[in-house]
């Protein structure tokens, strides 16, 4: 074992329960880049601006008919649900994905729904400013995210007309270490009075079980201790897999009863289904294309900033073949890089993910922009690889950032890269 394994090894060893290798690959660096105050406010500034826009959109879409929804890729099944808004914010936790240079910051994409990288950036990042004696950009989030988790839960319950939550659950799928981690990690967090629960112990009752004619138990969601849940945290369960969940015995639709129960205020969640609302990656197509035509929906600051940070975004590849510019082939409502293409500036395809998870969505048409490329420290040696940021979004304001770093697409197999003043 080299001595920067064994540094490595120990160092991450002192973090509890923290994922720095996953699947028995590295995935943590022991490493640092060292940024400028000016480009973490630079970041920061782009991410207030992108996030009011994506905001103001999402009232425009509760007003769009459902033909429009189904052809931004949302599911009919969805429509009654995302028009829900049962939080004051769209979004608890979203994280942008950027690409910033010295010269622009650009937005690839935003994850409003179930954003993960978030105790890597909000907790993580401070141990390794400390043991490399740099400042940490991300110095305050912390309080600031668990600030946002206490009041997205007490206004989850008071929606429902209760004062009091008495059974608050955080819940992930227990196999993925990443998600339980990151789920016990906002729990511990927020200290409320909680506990955390695989989704395979929740029960669901979709209507009342009546014994002589009387309820003796009213339809909601149960914990494995059969009491009724009034708030679920489920921070790690993408809307559009809940959609398809289905008992495995009795097939029925149990993500969708889920939903149901959310619209008849038994249940609140959070991230809220508003969330889920802005998670299609057509919503940046509808708003290059309402940039494109001038519209008034925007105001002129609102256009200045779509210019400047948005990428053009189609739902077809018709404009990049007509004017000879290389294309990235997204799907709608994708994560971790899975599925994505990227096409040369004659319309040939040039690098893809080898995953296709998501092939029968929606696919949305983006300008392609070269990531930049930086030095990393890995347990191999030295490596070249490209990078982008993450910055959060935290209850509306520009919050933690890290960087993911390794190939042109950004996937599951890329490294976390901590950055310290």
């Amino acid at each position: 074992m080299n001595r920067f394994r064994e540094n490595r090894q120990q160092f991450f060893s002192q973090i509890k329960d923290f994922w720095h290798d996953i699947y028995g690959m590295e995935y943590a660096l022991f490493d640092i880049k060292r940024e400028s105050s000016e480009t973490i406010n630079r970041i920061r500034q782009a991410t207030d601006q992108i996030g009011h826009i994506f905001y103001k959109s999402a009232a425009l879409l509760r007003m769009v008919d459902d033909e429009t929804l189904l052809h931004l890729g949302f599911p009919t099944e969805a429509h009654s649900f995302i028009r829900l808004q049962t939080l004051p914010v769209e979004s608890v936790i979203a994280r942008l994905d950027l690409v910033v240079t010295d010269e622009q910051v650009k937005l690839l994409e935003i994850n409003a729904d179930t954003p993960t990288f978030i105790k890597e950036t909000f907790f993580v990042n401070g141990k390794m400013c400390e043991q490399f004696e740099m400042q940490n950009p991300n110095e305050g989030c912390e309080d600031q995210l668990k600030q946002a988790i206490l009041k997205a839960v007490t206004s989850s319950f008071r929606t429902r007309e209760k004062y009091e939550a008495s059974n608050i659950v955080f819940a992930a799928h227990s196999e993925h270490e990443e998600d339980k981690l990151t789920t016990m990690y906002l729990q511990e967090l927020s200290r409320l009075k909680s506990q955390y629960m695989d989704f395979n112990h929740l029960q669901l009752v979709d209507e009342p079980i009546l014994e002589n004619e009387e309820v003796v138990l009213p339809q909601g969601l149960y914990d494995r201790s059969g009491e009724k849940i009034d708030v679920l945290y489920r921070q790690t369960y993408p809307i559009e897999h809940l959609i398809d969940d289905e008992d495995p015995i009795t097939k029925e639709k149990v993500g969708q009863s889920l939903m149901k129960l959310v619209e008849q205020q038994d249940l609140a969640i959070v991230n809220p289904p508003s969330a889920f609302l802005l998670q299609s990656k057509a919503i940046m197509a509808l708003i290059w294309g309402l940039h494109e035509e001038e519209h008034s929906f925007y105001t002129p600051e609102e256009h200045n900033a779509i210019h400047k940070y948005f990428l053009p975004t189609y739902l077809d590849p018709d404009v990049f073949l007509q004017q000879g510019q290389s294309f990235v082939k997204k799907p709608s409502f994708g994560r971790e890089g899975d599925t994505v293409e990227i096409f040369s500036n004659t319309g040939k395809k040039i690098a893809e993910d080898i995953h296709k998870t998501y092939k029968d969505e929606l696919p949305v048409y983006q300008q392609f922009i070269e990531l930049p490329q930086t030095m990393i420290q890995t347990e191999q040696g030295p490596k070249q690889a490209h990078y982008m940021y993450g910055c959060f979004y935290i209850n509306g304001k520009a919050s933690a950032i890290g960087i993911r770093a390794g190939g042109q697409i950004t996937d599951n197999g890329s490294y976390f890269l901590p950055i310290g003043y």
